[in-house]
Parts: structure tokens; C-alpha cells; sequence
């Protein structure tokens, strides 16, 4: 029996790591850091292959109400084990709770600007697609119900 476990380089969806058993370094100790600090806007810089995207990722599954009841993907790593004074696990209520918006322009390539920003159209379009579900019930108020379908 094969015990090890499998190094994928490159991939950029923190569920399929976890759902795979590939080979994960924890950082959702990341998710503390950024939640304690509160910041408004948060820039994340680094060089290419420094996993930003599957940073992203994390912080997609970890907080979108897409991933609701998805606790397992946290099961093991450190924000799920994170527990305040009174032994309570501190995070774990956050896990699904938001809706969130991941955008990533890892994937475009183009020689031309024309194709560059094509792309991007594509990628936006799509985004307003997969978060059509939040028109439906009260997360939004009627004016950005409003603007989005006219978008």
C-alpha cells in the first residue's frame, strides 16, 4: 500500500487539494490574521508561484456561502482547531457564511490588448453568472438587485 502523498504544483482550488489528499502547507492561519485585522481592502503581493490564487481559494471556501457545511475541507488545519479562552472554537461559526465574490486573472494570457481585455469581459461575465443566485432573497437591497441586472 502507497502511503505517500501526492505534490501538485500548480494547482489553484484549495477544495480539490483537500477533497484529493494532495499535498497541502496549512496557511489558513492567514484567515485568523486577516479576519483579526479588519482591514477594508487588502492587497496580497508576491512573486508568480507563491500561491496566491490558492490562497484566494481558501478564503473562498472558507468563508462563501457556496461552501455551507463544507467543515470538512478545514478538518485537521489550524483554523479549525483555533478555540478562544473559554474552549470554544472560534472560527468555525465564519465556515459558509458569506457571499463571495473570487476573481482571479491567473489564467489570462494574450499578445494583443484587444484579446486582454476580451478575456477579462469573459471572466467578469461569467462571475455576474455564478452570483445570480444572490438577486434572490435579502442579501442585496433592491438598488444593487437593480444595477446588477442592468449589467
Amino acid at each position: 500500500m502507497n502511503n505517500q502523498i501526492a505534490v501538485n504544483i500548480g494547482e489553484q482550488c484549495f477544495d480539490k487539494l483537500i477533497e484529493e489528499h494532495k499535498f497541502y502547507i496549512d496557511k489558513t492561519g492567514f484567515i485568523k490574521e486577516w479576519w483579526e485585522y479588519g482591514s477594508t481592502v487588502t492587497l496580497i503581493t508576491r512573486p508568480r508561484r507563491f500561491g496566491k490564487t490558492l490562497n484566494m481559494s481558501m478564503l473562498e471556501c472558507f468563508f462563501s456561502n457556496k461552501y455551507a457545511d463544507r467543515g470538512d475541507l478545514f478538518e485537521g488545519l489550524s483554523i479549525w482547531e483555533e478555540k478562544t479562552a473559554a474552549k470554544e472554537y472560534q472560527y468555525r461559526y465564519l465556515q459558509g457564511t458569506f457571499p463571495v465574490i473570487f476573481l482571479s486573472f491567473a489564467g489570462i494570457e494574450a499578445a494583443e490588448y484587444k484579446d486582454m481585455e476580451y478575456k477579462i469581459t469573459e471572466i467578469i461575465a461569467k462571475l455576474y453568472e455564478q452570483n445570480n443566485y444572490l438577486l434572490e432573497g435579502n442579501l442585496l437591497s433592491e438598488n444593487e438587485k437593480n444595477y446588477s441586472k442592468r449589467i
